[in-house]
């Protein structure tokens, strides 16, 4: 009785989830016309592929959304790289380098920073970007994901938990330190990696804020910047181009997750087993 109710409470709290995409992705094959009836319809009446079409094709209002969609990709995945490079060395000097002067200290810095609400550095960040004269760019949309703490802080806990012995023999066989960290470390980490990559790059592909005021002409906006701005603007009311868009804006974060999954549930199952 006891798991029929979970079952039932999972299945609940899952529709409640699913219906707000359920009804963006019928609205995106939806008309204005039937779009704006209100009614809760999940399958169109004369479903169209105008909307998705339209957008692609830039006939909306010379709306440049595959611009945008560029945007976001270049910034994600290079910021996503930038990550993973600064975080895994970052992480790698601090949990196996015994010779690094004031490395708890370090690490508890880095800690102690991710307590600290992304909107106290707003404002600094801003300023600091606006001084160099990096406002819409791309060094605006890139470099400030590359000094979170999370990915020092995740890796840390795997490569302080890797095997002595192995380290101990790999330096037997005549392993540096640049070889213990590139040909030891790193392929043993793979599914850690992977579950990094894949919140960094959500997290900066999914950003809305920074993007929206850190650039000023409509080519560098964002895709969550841009969509924003059309909904503001001609597009008020226009509910079956939106969601189409949003839906084209979902995809690649999709295809992110789904492409790392298995390393994802992997990480975790590890974690776990620790």
């Amino acid at each position: 009785m006891k798991k029929t109710m979970m079952i039932l409470l999972a299945i609940i709290v899952a529709v409640v989830f699913l219906l707000p995409l359920i009804w963006m992705l019928s609205t995106s094959f939806k008309n204005d016309f039937e779009a704006l009836a209100g009614q809760m319809n999940f399958i169109p009446k004369k479903p169209t592929l105008d909307n998705f079409r339209d957008g692609l094709s830039g006939d909306m209002l010379n709306v440049p959304i595959v611009r945008w969609i560029t945007n976001s990709l270049v910034s994600g995945f290079a910021g996503t790289a930038i990550v993973l490079l600064i975080s895994s060395m970052a992480a790698f000097a601090l949990a196996r380098l015994q010779d690094l002067p004031l490395r708890k200290f370090m690490f508890s810095m880095f800690v102690a920073s991710m307590m600290i609400p992304g909107v106290l550095t707003f404002l600094p960040m801003y300023m600091e970007f606006n001084y160099f004269g990096w406002i819409n760019t791309y060094y605006a949309l890139i470099l400030p994901y590359s000094s979170g703490a999370f990915g020092v802080f995740l890796l840390y806990q795997f490569f302080s938990s890797f095997p002595k012995e192995i380290e101990e023999a790999a330096r037997i066989d005549g392993a540096n330190k640049w070889h213990l960290y590139s040909r030891i470390l790193l392929p043993a980490s793979v599914s850690i990696m992977v579950t990094l990559c894949i919140f960094t790059f959500m997290g900066i592909y999914n950003d809305f804020v920074w993007p929206l005021y850190a650039t000023t002409s409509p080519e560098m906006r964002t895709i969550t910047a841009g969509i924003a701005m059309m909904a503001q603007g001609s597009y008020t009311q226009a509910y079956g181009k939106l969601m189409s868009m949003t839906v084209i804006a979902t995809l690649p974060v999709l295809i992110v997750f789904v492409l790392g999954q298995r390393s994802f549930v992997k990480a975790i199952t590890q974690a776990g087993v620790k």
